[in-house]
């Protein structure tokens, strides 16, 4: 079996053979009539057209070469006939043309005898030449970090992979769509801040060189786009990347695309409602199905279905149900005590807020029994710093929860400065005590809050793992084309 470094100097000598015909084998002008899609829903017999694709496959037949190429709308199959092209001609395309070759052709439609739509060719143009063989065609990557590494190849070889990511792209845009129908207006806020606010993560660090400073970049998008509401608009909403350092599985990555939204004068009711009819509209319009098989997050499958009651359950309830200990008032220890039943380092339980412990034991305990949509209500406040906070220490907050995963988060959105700020001194002081996951204190938000801030509803959602759901897939590496992955260092 020839060597990948063999195959590439066979190709290097047949660009070369190119070059001595006098052909350019990356020229930069491209002439067709048609995408392929157009030449299909248009096929006439005998018609001259002019196409472009890349070859699929090759298979000689003596004076004859049928081969499939696909321009990304659809395949086609071309044929060459010795009888009907010049022979050198022919041959110089015998000689230099490979699968993963891109190629222009002219040539008449015609249907074969088994009824195959194809385009007999009379002239051929070289567009770019491939150096390295593409996949066996009929099985692909299937090495899966091959396939996280070289997602180029995977959608190339895989039609399914192939269509996941149009699917995503079409969610995108329908979330679009439903916002700016419903008043929001689309914003963009700073990937690279000062420092991580809006959300309790560990941060990626960097440093400015021109104004030597520190930065990090952004774990949330939540505290500039609260800062746009105090300017007056009434809904804006943002589509970005947030970074968080911490650890990897098939539910996290730390590079994701997060969609959150903020309405003033709605309150949380007007999230859920609007939630619940999105996530519908996009599995019915752009899915075809409202029921799913999901693999959870302890592996099994799960049968998840989006038309059944999207039921509402709180916090404390959940975890008295499943461990018949209810949190409500409970003391440090009983915190600690429940944690660590649950396998909570010992080492490190002194650092950890109340909020954050019960946040593991209702992890541990109840949320991957949660199969089909539910809002889970009711979190700790301490949890929830930027919502409105109840008398019974609680947030005025709902998590929707599908198949054990957290899809979505949303407030009632605290908008009273005294209160915020008492919250985030807080939370810096854990932060100092050793919780890595509390929040740092914000003075621009803070200061921004205290020139007034409208009543608002917030939302936040993980696009990456809707899209999972949606299109079935265990592994949030499987919805994003690049996810990130350690050097390979045999390249």
């Amino acid at each position: 079996m020839s060597s990948l470094e063999d195959l590439r100097k066979v190709r290097i000598e047949k660009i070369n053979k190119l070059k001595e015909a006098g052909i350019n084998p990356y020229p930069s002008e491209v002439d067709f009539d048609f995408t392929l899609k157009e030449a299909i829903e248009n096929f006439e017999e005998d018609k001259q057209v002019k196409l472009v694709g890349r070859i699929m496959s090759l298979r000689p037949q003596g004076g004859l070469t049928f081969f499939n190429f696909t321009d990304g709308t659809e395949t086609f199959q071309g044929i060459l006939k010795k009888e009907d092209i010049d022979e050198k001609s022919f041959n110089l395309f015998e000689e230099t043309i490979d699968i993963g070759d891109f190629i222009q052709v002219e040539g008449k439609l015609f249907t074969t005898k088994r009824g195959q739509q194809s385009v007999v060719v009379s002239e051929w143009k070289i567009l770019s030449k491939s150096l390295r063989p593409l996949p066996e065609k009929w099985h692909g990557l299937q090495d899966i970090e091959q396939k996280y590494r070289k997602r180029y190849l995977d959608v190339l070889m895989d039609k399914d992979a192939y269509n996941r990511f149009i699917v995503r792209s079409k969610i995108i845009s329908a979330i679009r769509k439903i916002l700016d129908e419903e008043g929001f207006l689309e914003v963009e806020t700073p990937i690279l801040q000062n420092q991580a606010s809006g959300a309790m993560a560990q941060t990626f660090k960097t440093h400015h060189n021109d104004y030597d400073m520190e930065m990090v970049l952004r774990i949330s998008l939540e505290a500039e786009l609260k800062m746009i509401m105090a300017g007056g608009y009434p809904a804006v909403y943002e589509i970005g990347k947030n970074f968080r350092n911490e650890g990897s599985d098939p539910t996290h990555i730390q590079e994701f695309t997060m969609l959150e939204w903020y309405k003033a004068y709605k309150s949380l009711e007007y999230n859920l409602e609007l939630t619940e009819r999105m996530i519908k509209d996009l599995a019915k319009n752009i899915i075809g199905k409202m029921q799913f098989k999901i693999v959870d997050n302890n592996g099994n499958e799960v049968d998840v279905d989006l038309e059944q009651e999207w039921k509402r359950v709180k916090f404390n309830d959940l975890v008295k149900e499943n461990t018949s200990w209810d949190p409500e008032g409970a003391s440090r220890d009983e915190i600690e005590k429940n944690a660590l039943s649950f396998g909570f380092d010992k080492k490190e339980i002194g650092k950890i807020s109340d909020g954050n412990l019960l946040d593991f034991i209702f992890k541990k305990s109840s949320r991957d029994k949660i199969i089909n949509p539910t809002f889970v209500t009711h979190y700790p406040g301490l949890l929830k710093p930027l919502a409105v906070q109840n008398k019974d220490s609680t947030a005025e907050v709902a998590q929707l929860v599908i198949a054990g995963s957290e899809i979505t988060n949303q407030y009632a959105e605290l908008v009273n400065p005294i209160t915020q700020r008492e919250l985030l001194e807080r939370q810096a002081k854990m932060k100092e005590a050793g919780d890595t996951e509390a929040m740092e204190f914000n003075s621009e938000f803070i200061e921004a809050m205290e020139y007034g801030m409208p009543p608002m509803t917030g939302f936040g959602m993980g696009i990456d793992r809707l899209v999972a759901i949606l299109t079935e897939q265990p592994n949030l590496r499987d919805t994003v084309f690049f996810p990130i992955m350690k050097p390979n260092l045999e390249n």
